[in-house]
């Protein structure tokens, strides 16, 4: 495939946001990201509303789970129930390891659960094994 992709991160800590914007960003790919710091924005996002009336479909979601207002697990849940939106791939990308956490994320159907790595050269490496794999790997589906 190795094209260009649309990235919404959904991600309430700027830190974590911008490291994984510029791990991003390091790629040789030139993807666009779309940042979104809850759920209620994901889904406004997602269903084009409000500012993000001319926002592009996502290509891949990269979900945090714990944030303020609707946190992932309902944005996953949301995703999975909406027939326009149910085939867009997600990966939880969060702090958490707990296995009631791991089990509801793969039972709401996401594509994949990764704890971030502490470590901040860890944490790129993740990020970039992240997109080889979405970018260059995986057969997306079509717009």
């Amino acid at each position: 495939m190795n094209r260009a992709i649309e990235v919404l991160l959904v991600e309430d800590s700027e830190t974590d946001a911008e490291l994984t914007i510029e791990a991003l960003k390091q790629g040789k790919l030139k993807n666009s990201i779309h940042h979104v710091h809850d759920g209620e924005e994901a889904m406004k996002f997602l269903h084009r509303e409000g500012e993000y009336a001319n926002a592009a479909r996502p290509d891949l979601i990269l979900l945090d789970l714990n944030m303020p207002r609707l946190d992932g697990r309902e944005v996953l849940k949301q995703i999975r129930a909406d027939e326009s939106l149910k085939i867009i791939p997600v990966v939880v990308l969060t702090t958490s390891s707990h296995d009631k956490d791991i089990l509801e994320s793969y039972g709401l159907a996401a594509n994949s659960y990764i704890v971030k790595p502490v470590d901040l050269v860890c944490f790129f490496e993740v990020i970039k094994t992240i997109e080889n794999f979405w970018v260059q790997v995986v057969t997306l589906p079509p717009k």
